[in-house]
């Protein structure tokens, strides 16, 4: 059953008056935007809710932009999840907006919505004036490089953001590019989720860089990028130095027998790695061999 935004209504004037409750769950209770306002209007006075999900509710922009004005307002909410709920560049833009004078908010996730390059340009600004956000989910969130280069632009001063989400996403070779830059100058980020971007060999080749110097990364997914054999071979040299990534998921990247063979090298020297994942990468006998 849905409360949808009756039930929405009545709850946030309950939370106006309660003084225990710490964490709320209203997914997919089709609250709309109408729903999302009177949350809004009770977080605004509400001093106890540290956790907030809001996913599959169907709020859109007109509901992120409310809520925005909460976050503005609010100064014990750490966790705001807003997953599935078709808010675009505007609804973005807004609770961007919001990040840049809120200073209690830890996680924000947003999978699946549509904030765009648009949307990730306000991001960028956010990211640079934000001091407390530590965990960002932008997976499927239609950004593409342009997108990306601003938000990666962010990372060379952000210094709290540890964890950032943006699978299947359009990064490409020219987002892989700019996030090398970031990852050199970025002493914060520990975990990079990049699955499905289209980054190429050149993309994997420019990553590798960043890895030789970066001294904070300790999980990266490439999950599906096509960085092919000459991926796999810049990445083995990276990891010949690099002295604090644990985890490398390199998962369907058509790396083959000679990327296998060129990780298998690294792997004799390298000291840190614990996981690797090649699944799904035409390994043969002789990469088998080889590692």
């Amino acid at each position: 059953n849905s409360i949808g935004e009756n039930g929405a209504r009545a709850l946030s004037e309950a939370l106006k008056a309660n003084s225990t409750l710490t964490t709320l769950n209203l997914s997919s209770n089709s609250i709309g935007e109408n729903g999302a306002q009177a949350l809004s209007e009770a977080l605004t006075t509400n001093s106890t809710l540290t956790t907030l999900s809001v996913q599959y509710d169907s709020i859109g922009d007109n509901g992120a932009q409310v809520l925005s004005e909460a976050l503005k307002a609010n100064s014990t909410l750490i966790t705001l999840n807003l997953n599935f709920n078709s808010i675009g560049p505007n609804g973005a833009r807004a609770l961007f907006e919001a990040l840049k004078t809120n200073s209690n908010l830890t996680t924000l996730d947003l999978q699946n919505n549509r904030i765009g390059d648009n949307g990730a340009q306000v991001l960028s600004e956010a990211l640079k004036a934000n001091s407390t956000l530590t965990t960002l989910n932008l997976n499927f969130n239609w950004i593409g490089s342009n997108g990306a280069q601003a938000i990666f632009e962010a990372l060379k001063t952000n210094s709290t953001l540890t964890t950032l989400h943006l699978n299947s996403n359009l990064i490409e070779e020219n987002g892989a590019q700019e996030l090398s830059e970031a990852l050199k100058a970025n002493s914060t980020l520990t975990t990079l989720y990049l699955m499905s971007n289209s980054i190429g060999s050149n993309g994997a080749q420019a990553l590798s860089e960043a890895l030789k110097t970066n001294s904070t990364i300790t999980t990266l997914d490439l999950y599906q990028n096509s960085i092919g054999p000459n991926g796999a071979w810049a990445l083995s040299e990276a990891l010949k130095t690099n002295s604090t990534l644990t985890t490398l998921s390199l998962r369907d990247n058509s790396i083959d027998d000679n990327g296998a063979r060129a990780l298998s090298e690294a792997l004799k020297t390298n000291s840190t790695l614990t996981t690797l994942n090649l699944s799904s990468n035409s390994i043969g006998d002789n990469g088998a061999q080889a590692l």
